[in-house]
């Protein structure tokens, strides 16, 4: 009792005939563990830290009658190294890790009088054990005989039985069962679902196991962007199955799922998609499985913008023009690659500023049709990449439910070669849209407001003499534009009206062994 041992002693002498070691270090029973004392038995070896037994650990022991392995962390019994111990009556495995017990586990148990598998972990099985066992399978034989039958105690309380379908034909033989076998406790109660939870055998009736089969109310949906969308599909199995929802952007975009049973047989499972984006649109399909398959339904999805375009240019919206609510864009960021847009929205923001969507219209300068992007509340800030070379593009930033307003939309043109970005010096050809300031972008690209300046077309023969190359431009301040917080360096005579000049410009020095950015796409979206 209460020993340092870690392993079986190796000389105990053979005419022992009881061992208990009990409160010890023991983690295993290996083969051949008790070869020398063939006339055990007794063999007690409970509260040790037990997790293996080999197949063959019983080996060599025919007169075995009592063995008892209580408070060990056995998870799995070798139920046929039995088969070395056919005279066994008591078997007592209480308070392990039993979590599975096959269908033919007591088939070389049959001169069991006790068995002892409670406080263990087992959830499901089948009624197929007990009918497999020799000890049931002689009682029911000798049924209405006078021959004398030896009654055996069967121990399988405190287990967190899951009272499903599964268990049908188990909770039955447990209604049925009677001398020779004697429960110790008849109240064994159910552990799961939940609303079976707490309840004894007796009080329940399973029903017969059913695939999935899964259902929708409207398969296809047409709704507007920004609103949020509850997807719903009803899936009716037994036992509950596992659902789960798949969709074209699952990587990029992880929307909420919530099932719940809302009967016996049926669980209905909720995607939500907050603000529905046009990117949100397709397919949604809803998966239900358990032990017996798995179907599936699929809800196609339709996100239309909450306005359309009539004009040529694609800014007219639906709805009128929120009064007052006025954006305030500017350049943040100019890379290589495209620029970084920040806004503003002074009225809107003033009111609700947690709850104001903006709309990005993005595409080249003379498409018909823009991209749309819905921007959700708290987010002010946009990049604009995926470029072609030698491209004008034009970016508008609205209020969700507003058309552009002057001063709302950048343009820009790309360089001609982005392929020599790493060139000491490049020759940029800039396309004067209207008297509008340069930045001073890296790679050849320079962007300015959509609109001009007051009186800039008149005073522009004069306003924008040639100057040295290198020298610095003079901001042109108003509060009319939206770049005027962006540095300008101008270079010669950029003001000639649908005029294309030619420049050297040197670009920034670049870091040695700095790599170029990875290429974005359509998922910076997310």
């Amino acid at each position: 009792m209460s020993a340092l041992l870690r392993q079986i002693p190796a000389n105990i002498p053979q005419d022992i005939r009881k061992i208990r070691i009990e409160n010890s270090h023991l983690t295993e029973l290996p083969r051949g563990s008790f070869e020398n004392v063939s006339a055990l038995e007794y063999l007690w070896l409970n509260f040790n830290n037990i997790t293996v037994m080999h197949i063959k650990s019983l080996e060599y022991l025919p007169a075995l009658q009592e063995l008892r392995l209580q408070g060990n962390k056995l998870s799995s019994v070798p139920w046929t190294a039995f088969q070395d111990t056919p005279t066994l009556k008591i078997l007592d495995l209480k308070h392990n890790r039993l979590d599975v017990l096959p269908e033919h586990a007591l088939r070389y148990l049959p001169n069991l009088t006790y068995l002892d598998l409670s406080s263990n972990q087992l959830t499901i099985i089948s009624r197929d054990v007990f009918y497999n066992w020799p000890v049931y399978q002689r009682s029911q034989r000798t049924e209405g005989q006078i021959e004398a039958i030896s009654n055996a105690v069967l121990a399988l309380h405190d287990n967190p039985w899951i009272c499903d379908c599964r268990l049908r034909g188990f909770v039955q033989f447990i209604k049925s069962v009677g001398p020779p076998i004697i429960l110790m406790n008849s109240y064994l109660t159910c552990s799961s679902p939940k609303f079976r939870a707490g309840k004894f055998f007796h009080e329940v009736e399973l029903n017969s196991c059913m695939k999935p089969l899964t259902s929708a109310l409207d398969t296809n949906l047409t709704v507007p962007a920004g609103l949020n969308i509850t997807l719903t599909c009803f899936v009716e199995a037994s036992p509950s199955p596992a659902v789960w929802w798949t969709y074209a952007l699952k990587l990029l975009r992880a929307f909420n799922v919530t099932t719940e049973p809302i009967s016996e047989e049926t669980v209905r499972s909720e995607l939500l998609i907050p603000a529905a984006r046009p990117a949100d649109a397709g397919n949604y399909t809803c998966t239900a499985a358990n032990f017996l398959g798995n179907t599936s339904v699929a809800i196609n999805l339709r996100v239309v913008a909450p306005w359309a375009s009539t004009t040529p240019r694609g800014w007219a919206p639906i709805a009128p023009a929120e009064p007052g609510a006025h954006v305030e864009v500017r350049i943040a960021k100019q890379t290589v690659y495209g620029i970084t847009l920040e806004w503003f929205a002074a009225a809107a923001a003033a009111a609700e500023p947690g709850e104001t969507w903006y709309t990005l219209l993005v595409g080249r300068y003379d498409a018909a049709q823009k991209d749309t992007i819905y921007i959700g509340p708290g987010v002010n800030t946009y990049s604009v990449t995926d470029l072609l070379p030698a491209t004008k593009y034009e970016v508008c930033v609205a209020v969700r439910n507003q058309a552009p307003r002057k001063g709302q939309c950048v343009v820009f043109v790309t360089g001609s070669d982005v392929s020599q970005m790493e060139q000491r010096e490049k020759l940029i050809h800039i396309v004067v849209i209207v008297c509008a300031m340069v930045l001073a972008v890296p790679a050849g690209m320079y962007a300015c407001t959509a609109e001009a300046l007051p009186g800039c077309l008149a005073r522009c023969p004069t306003a924008c003499p040639r100057r040295r190359r290198g020298g610095q431009a003079q901001a042109a301040g108003s509060k009319e534009s939206t770049l005027d917080s962006i540095p300008a360096g101008s270079e010669d005579g950029l003001c000639g009206p649908e005029d294309v000049h030619s420049t050297r410009r040197t670009p920034a020095r670049e870091e040695p062994g700095k790599t170029r950015p990875p290429h974005r796409n359509s998922a910076d979206l997310y």
